[in-house]
């Protein structure tokens, strides 16, 4: 199952760079990566099994500029020789399919799916909690991507995207605002995709008090991954 998270994600990474006009690759069956530096926040490369090397990872990927980042999805890479550190640790979550949503409360927030340009900017600005950076295009709307946005009234208060690939729904930016909980959250997100695709698992990663939460809405830790940033 840490296998077909990390083949969700690195879907979820392609979608993204290929909206900003990048064309990233898979090598075989190991390794996802782009020759091209990826837009804020998402790897260069990701490993798509335990055993690849980091004479695979590092020579297609672009360690000249400032960025460069490797998700190491089984924290098997030792890349401190190659000039990089680690920027965090975190582990995978799994949740099965049909598994019992999480009770809203009556006043939780309404959540629907964005639908056009001008909402996903409402949308990452609320993620952002100061404005919309362009980092999400349109582009990315529809198909296996569904951004999902939970509103008191006008307001999104709470988000998440929702990526199906690999047999599974990978959960990624989630978040929580005014007031509305981590918790409210997971609640929300897990009902609307229970309503999209009840067959599919979900999977993603998380740390720290975000990782807390995501078992405390039924996920189980499946193992750790590490994210290596280029510093020198």
């Amino acid at each position: 199952m840490r296998r077909r998270a990390a083949l969700n994600n690195a879907g979820w990474c392609d979608a993204v760079c290929r909206a900003h006009g990048l064309s990233p690759r898979y090598d075989g069956r190991d390794l996802w990566l782009s020759t091209v530096r990826t837009p804020p926040l998402y790897p260069d490369a990701v490993t798509l099994d335990a055993g690849v090397a980091a004479a695979s990872v590092l020579p297609p990927v672009d360690t000249s500029s400032p960025g460069c980042s490797v998700k190491d999805s089984f924290a098997a890479l030792d890349l401190a020789g190659h000039g990089f550190e680690v920027l965090f640790e975190a582990q995978w979550i799994h949740r099965p399919a049909g598994a019992a949503v999480p009770a809203a409360a009556p006043d939780a927030p309404r959540w629907s799916e964005v639908r056009d340009a001008a909402e996903l900017a409402v949308w990452e600005a609320a993620w952002d909690g100061e404005e919309a950076t362009g980092l999400f295009r349109p582009s990315l709307l529809g198909g296996d991507s569904a951004f999902l946005a939970g509103r008191v009234g006008d307001r999104i208060v709470a988000g998440a995207v929702a990526h199906t690939c690999a047999g599974a729904i990978g959960v990624s930016n989630l978040f929580a605002r005014d007031g509305v909980g981590t918790d409210t959250a997971w609640a929300g997100t897990l009902a609307a995709i229970a309503a999209r695709r009840p067959d599919l698992p979900v999977v993603g990663y998380e740390h720290g008090e975000d990782l807390d939460a995501a078992l405390r809405n039924g996920f189980t830790a499946i193992g750790p991954l590490r994210v290596w940033l280029h510093t020198a």
